[in-house]
């Protein structure tokens, strides 16, 4: 089940939502909010249930035996042994069938690769376990007693098919001590309708574009048209995951948890560096804590942690070359900067940085797209003038025209418009702000509709972070 769907948005989550309020229970808002988690989740693929739920068990029971040995040598045993367990469950459906192809072609063998189906969410869901089993093992949380409360912090279905990556340290006390007030609710109800507005009036437009410029025979693609399908592509991406990660976060607050955001307006970043601070929060945070800083962050091999942090980054994405490439990309690019590139950057006009950012971000998203290489060097090609045409056709022209509202909308809404208008109303008079909380419904209401009627009738929906 996906958040953006008729199905979901008028029976599941108004059914979700009378049940919870129906009574102020912490126990049975618990149970509730498990069951259904695990109802939404195997609503689609109903065999990988057993997978979360063993998984999730597994990791219960190594966090209680590290809290149990620990002090003593025995300690770091359940946490190897989480992470091996993990990990080999990752690899097996993740990266198998990627590992035997290579190793075909490098040996010449002709071994039969694995063509295991990927649980949606895997990755997700083994990041968050394992970033609570290592913060049990540093002592930074207390392992949870209950499987049902352990279960809960898995299997949240606000952000379990596609994060944010939530650390259990984030919301320990909010599975015990979590209250529901009127603001939150307000504030959950309008955070999800902006998501969704996102997700289908701006990510499934662009997709739709994406798909004709870069889905198709790039042998007649027009230079203009390659610009403008990753110019797409760029916008695609990044209102879909944000869009799904202000619907998960304002699932959470109708419900009252509170999750970090996993977006700041990378778009308006003016580095490599700095867009990596603002975009997918949760895994960059993740791999700095747990993968750089162990392995010696900048004191130690610093050049060699970060080329490791952004091949994992990469693999992270998925089993394919285009990822590794991708991953490398940014390694190199924030290394660039560290060396010299960054004292540049802060001299020069902020405009022309931002310029920079862009172009490096567009040129990362063509290594993204395609998995298939072949296709990618020579989409490459086209973007730098190796085309037949510049103005591909008439058709181009009026597809461009026709969305040119619609682009604009969508550019003027990368930026932080959200914190202005915040900025404007905390300046507004007292009997103003009191009315914020209603209208801020209402618009989400709109903004609901509207959605709604671009949902009806449509069959492309897909959710890109789905696949990893």
């Amino acid at each position: 089940m996906v958040f953006a769907s008729l199905t979901f948005l008028y029976i599941f989550l108004p059914i979700n939502l009378i049940l919870y309020y129906l009574w102020n229970n912490k126990t049975y808002r618990n149970i509730l909010l498990t069951v259904m988690s695990l109802v939404f989740y195997a609503w689609g693929e109903p065999i990988w249930i057993g997978l979360l739920i063993f998984s999730s068990f597994l990791d219960f029971i190594h966090g209680l035996l590290i809290e149990k040995f620990r002090g003593t040598k025995w300690a770091k045993a359940p946490l190897i042994s989480c992470i091996i367990i993990n990990l080999s469950i990752l690899g097996t459906f993740k990266y198998s069938g990627f590992l035997v192809d290579n190793l075909n072609l490098i040996t010449g063998l002709h071994w039969k690769a694995p063509t295991y189906a990927l649980p949606i969410g895997i990755s997700f869901y083994t990041f968050q376990t394992l970033s609570y089993v290592l913060d049990v093992y540093k002592g930074e949380v207390k392992a949870q007693k209950s499987y049902l409360k352990f279960l809960l912090f898995v299997s949240l279905f606000h952000q379990l098919v596609a994060g944010p990556i939530v650390r259990y340290a984030h919301i320990a006390n909010e599975i015990d001590n979590r209250k529901i007030r009127v603001n939150d609710i307000s504030a959950g109800i309008s955070r999800f309708c902006i998501g969704l507005f996102k997700k289908i009036c701006i990510a499934n437009v662009a997709g739709e574009l994406v798909a004709n410029y870069m889905g198709g025979d790039l042998s007649t693609l027009a230079f203009s048209e390659a610009w403008f399908g990753i110019l797409m592509f760029t916008i695609q991406i990044y209102f879909d995951f944000s869009g799904y990660s202000d619907m998960a976060i304002g699932l959470g607050r109708m419900v009252g948890f509170h999750y970090h955001e996993n977006f700041n307006y990378p778009y308006t970043a003016k580095s490599a560096g700095d867009f990596w601070r603002r975009w997918h929060i949760s895994l960059g945070t993740f791999f700095r804590d747990y993968i750089y800083i162990p392995l010696g962050g900048n004191k130690k091999r610093a050049y060699i942690n970060l080329f490791i942090v952004w091949l994992l980054t990469g693999l992270w994405h998925g089993a394919s070359w285009n990822f590794i490439l991708w991953g490398l990309f940014w390694g190199a690019l924030i290394l660039i900067e560290r060396l010299f590139l960054q004292k540049i950057l802060t001299r020069i006009p902020q405009f022309f940085s931002h310029i920079y950012l862009i172009f490096a971000v567009m040129i990362g998203w063509v290594l993204f797209y395609f998995i298939d290489t072949n296709k990618m060097f020579s989409y490459f090609k086209i973007l730098f003038g190796q085309s037949n045409n510049i103005w591909h056709s008439n058709q181009f022209t009026t597809v461009f025209i026709e969305n040119s509202y619609w682009l604009v909308l969508a550019l003027i809404l990368c930026l932080p418009v959200y914190p202005w208008s915040n900025a404007l109303i905390r300046k507004s008079p007292h009997l103003i702000q009191k009315t914020i909380p209603y209208a801020s419904v209402i618009f989400g209401v709109v903004l609901l509709f509207l959605s709604t009627s671009m949902l009806v009738g449509k069959t492309f929906n897909p959710f890109l972070y789905f696949r990893f």
